[in-house]
């Protein structure tokens, strides 16, 4: 699998302006305090204040329990619409990026109404650490570019383009970008509950 040509400009559609604003919004719609939704995303209170706030910006797996816990999807909370297509052309992929520091998503679905399989290739600059992360699911990730450097449980991966992991996300893991350059990843991941909409 090539990896993309980086030195083409990239869309920028549906680039979140106010995702914090609109978590609170839903939130405080829902009538949730942020304790509750900390609870059912087992992330902490001061996270979530903080990406209310757009101080923090959350990893795109902690928005998906974001998300579920708010009954609502990704797409709504970025204002990217919410399109299903079986077959998706390369040029027609939906985009979004989260944070200021350059992370960029491109959704490879999903196909259907209530799909289980969260397709995206994500693109990383280079020192990025996500979060420490361990919830319900499994993923499987793909190198196509670049270094990372991944830590599952006790153990920690080098890897480099054409490497592949596949695991039970209940183990607590995080990853970080090594090098000088951006990291270009394929993650296909199993969407919490309610995440996306089944109708």
């Amino acid at each position: 699998m090539d990896a993309p040509n980086n030195s083409k400009p990239r869309k920028q559609k549906g680039q979140p302006s106010k995702l914090g604003e609109a978590i609170r919004h839903r939130r405080k719609a829902l009538g949730k305090t942020l304790a509750q939704v900390a609870q059912e995303t087992e992330l902490t209170t001061g996270f979530i204040s903080q990406i209310e706030r757009g101080i923090s910006s959350p990893s795109l797996s902690s928005l998906m329990s974001v998300a579920s816990a708010l009954q609502t999807s990704i797409e709504q909370l970025l204002r990217v619409p919410e399109e299903f297509c079986e077959f998706i052309p390369k040029d027609k992929r939906q985009t979004y990026a989260l944070g200021t520091a350059g992370r960029f998503y491109e959704k490879l679905g999903p196909g259907f109404p209530g799909a289980l399989l969260y397709s995206q290739i994500i693109y990383r600059p280079a020192g990025h650490q996500s979060e420490r992360m361990c919830h319900e699911g499994e993923v499987f990730f793909y190198l196509m570019s670049g270094e990372v450097e991944y830590h599952l449980g006790d153990a920690v991966f080098s890897m480099s383009a054409g490497d592949a992991l596949h695991h039970d996300t209940s183990k607590p893991h995080f990853s970080r970008v090594l090098g000088n350059e951006e990291s270009v990843e394929l993650w296909v991941s199993t969407s919490p509950p309610g995440s996306t909409p089944t109708t």
